[in-house]
């Protein structure tokens, strides 16, 4: 037995060094990870008992040679990952919370927010108090010019501000929401109404500013009515009525379609 174990110290090369250093950085990284979490005692003490007997048996079944046993302990290590993410489920979301406020993983992961989710929040939210909105949200032609119009802001797009700017003690509550790259570029902004002679006379300023606003550019429009409550979508000079139960997935579709200009 000490002859097989002192053979199995000569054969490691560097591949094997390169090999156990990484697999030592893995297990420090998730470690360092679980510290972060809450009761982080009991799930650290058992991930170092774990990871210590699965590399002290597969010390020993690769010096004996031990090929069937190997494939036990895959099915048991496997069971063991399986059996520890289900019962520390609560440590591993807070962990996963923790992990989500690094830098680096923000920046990574900024472009892919749920941006459309927060606009249809915000939408829902100001269609049941029966508060008026008007979002444009720039694409390929540039808003600029109806940005210089209102106040810059600059900012992160989340549903609370939107309904904070609309609300009706709000001073920029009568004009438009600009966003641009996923952000809150301006707010109070005024934008292009259509023809009254052109369009439905039941329609106020805010349908007939997406209206106008979407005809002269590809931006897409989200209007709330203040009489009706009811959701809107703009597009190519056209106005679409959209229920509250599919305005997400409505937008999201007509974000990520073909940039379409009015006939």
């Amino acid at each position: 037995m000490a002859d097989r174990f002192v053979h199995l110290y000569e054969s490691i090369g560097r591949r094997d060094l390169i090999e156990i250093g990484i697999l030592a950085v893995l297990i420090y990284g998730v470690l360092r990870f679980i510290g972060a979490t809450r009761g982080s005692g009991i799930v650290r003490g058992l991930g170092i008992v774990v990871a210590g007997v699965f590399l002290l048996a597969q010390v020993v079944i690769a010096s004996l040679d031990l090929a069937e046993l190997g494939k036990i302990l895959d099915y048991v290590l496997t069971t063991a990952l399986l059996s520890l993410i289900v019962i520390f489920q609560p440590e591993l979301r807070r962990g996963l919370l923790v992990l989500g406020q690094y830098r680096v993983l923000r920046v990574l992961t900024q472009q892919h927010e749920p941006v459309v989710d927060k606009l249809a929040d915000a939408a829902i939210a100001l269609s049941k108090d029966f508060t008026g909105a008007l979002i444009a949200i720039q694409r390929s032609m540039s808003l600029a010019a109806y940005i210089n119009t209102g106040t810059r802001l600059d900012s992160e797009v989340s549903a609370d501000l939107l309904m904070a700017l609309f609300n009706k003690r709000s001073p920029l509550h009568d004009g438009a929401v600009i966003l641009c790259d996923n952000r809150i570029a301006a707010a109070g902004c005024q934008l292009p109404l259509a023809d009254a002679e052109e369009t439905a006379q039941h329609y106020g300023m805010r349908h007939r500013a997406a209206i106008g606003m979407s005809a002269e550019s590809d931006a897409i429009l989200l209007v709330v009515s203040e009489e009706t409550g009811r959701i809107s979508i703009g597009l190519a000079g056209k106005l679409e009525p959209v229920p509250r139960e599919n305005l997400s997935r409505r937008l999201a579709a007509v974000l990520h379609g073909p940039v379409a200009l009015a006939a």
